[in-house]
């Protein structure tokens, strides 16, 4: 039995991802994994998703050049969460950012 067969997918098959770069431990991104991804992230040290959108597989910074090289796969004490940490070559989000979490929730 390998590590794998922990990981606990929803009814969709996906699993929550939690991107964060190694050696700051800043929190980049979070995405979703299918079994297809990880097998994908784990085989190639790059990282692939989900995406529940397109309903298709993405490999981060293919068409950016923002990659995220993987450095280890964690999975939570329930198996139902992903923490990939990598080496990121560039911005995480979409909009340019270094990562999606550049937002503050004022009271």
């Amino acid at each position: 039995m390998s590590a794998l067969d922990d990981i606990k997918y929803d009814e969709r098959g996906l699993v929550p991802a939690v991107v964060q770069q190694h050696d700051t431990g800043e929190v980049l991104m979070v995405a979703w994994m299918n079994a297809e991804s990880l097998k994908r992230t784990l085989d190639s040290g790059v990282t692939w998703f989900w995406s529940r959108s397109r309903q298709e597989l993405w490999n981060k910074g293919a068409t950016s050049g923002n990659t995220q090289r993987v450095m280890e796969v964690r999975y939570d004490c329930d198996g139902d969460t992903l923490l990939v940490k990598v080496d990121a070559a560039g911005p995480a989000c979409h909009t340019g950012e270094r990562t999606c979490f550049y937002r503050t929730v004022t009271r």
